[in-house]
Formats: C-alpha cells, structure tokens, sequence
C-alpha cells in the first residue's frame, strides 16, 4: 500500500522553530526499507518516544504492467534507500533511529548533526507522492512508432498491427491492421494491446 502523506507540510526555517518537528532523510540498505521502517517504529514505540517522532514514510509509488495478457499491479519505491522521518532530533532520539539495524544515517549530517530538508524539498517530495497516489495507472510500458503488436481485447482480438502513432497522455495507440488483404487504421489503448 502507497504511504502518503495526506496534507502539505508547513514548517518555518527559523531560528525560533527549534522545537519544532522537522523532516529528515534516513539512509537505509537497499531493498530492506520497508522493514526497516518498521523497525524504527518499533524502536520508537519500545522506547517511548512517540512524541518525538511524527511520521516514518517510504515515498512509494504504484506502476502497472502487462504480464501473458493481464494487468498487474506493482508497488516500487520512489526514492530507494531513503525513508523520510518526521522527528524533533533530540535527546534518544537519533541515537535511537541511528541504532536500528539496516540503518545507514541521516543523508546531510554535518558534524554529527542530521541536516532536515527545507520546506520547498518536503513539499515537492510529498507532493509528488500525493501525485502519484491520485494516479490511477501509470503503465511501465514505452511503445513506440514501428513496433509490432498483437491486440489481446476488443472485436480485433488476436489481429496482429504495426503502431503508427503514440498518444501519450491519453495512453492511446494508433495501429494499422490488414483485415481481408486492407490496411485499416484503429485506435487502441494500452491496455488492449500486447507488445510482439
């Protein structure tokens, strides 16, 4: 499931908001995010620092592709090896984030120090996740003018065209196929369409 952060963040830079929760950057083993986060949750909660520690999020972003005809649905990172904490780094607290196993670092310590990302960074981070989780497809699948491709759904079924035209932003195909020795122009979406 897609984590988002569901508002915008609004976070003052000065000095006087030292108190305040800021956002980080946690550098983490590849491929090991997810559980990962889970421990720093567990880790924070084992501790009792809750009040400390807002939000663990891993940016993630959903991609279609078509595998032997169907659609399949697969979540991947959008910002692999990073995981984004919401924390007020004082006292335990990044002793204890630090602590967790797979756990690389703050990106952008300096000194010792974690260094929070600016406001415009958060935003357009979350923001972009908030993007792509308002996406309801995105196809991972690049088609391009010349390719041979077989339809797999509508009355053309199993016709096989070659691609004359790519509509990207409606995901639209258009492809000529012979039918009874014709070479007939049709308009197809990604989606009723398998690439050869």
């Amino acid at each position: 499931m897609a984590t988002t952060a569901q508002h915008k963040v609004s976070v003052s830079n000065s000095p006087a908001a030292q108190d305040e929760k800021r956002w980080f950057v946690v550098r983490a083993i590849s491929g090991k995010e997810k559980k990962i986060k889970q421990s720093i949750e567990a880790e924070i909660k084992r501790m009792k620092l809750g009040k400390f520690v807002s939000q663990v999020l891993i940016p993630t972003e959903k991609v279609f592709q078509i595998r032997a005809g169907k659609k399949v649905s697969k979540e991947r990172n959008f910002f692999p090896v990073y995981i984004l904490v919401e924390a007020l780094l004082s006292g335990e607290v990044p002793h204890t984030i630090r602590n967790v196993p797979g756990v690389l670092g703050f990106l952008g310590s300096k000194n010792g120090e974690a260094t929070p990302l600016r406001l415009s960074e958060v935003n357009r981070i979350l923001g972009k996740v908030d993007e792509l989780a308002e996406t309801t497809e995105k196809i991972n699948i690049p088609f391009y003018v010349g390719d041979t491709v077989k339809i797999i759904d509508g009355p053309f079924n199993t016709f096989t065209g070659t691609i004359e035209e790519v509509i990207e932003e409606k995901k639209k195909l258009k492809v000529t196929v012979k039918i009874f020795g014709r070479k007939t122009p049709l308009e197809l979406s990604y989606m009723q369409v398998e690439k050869q």
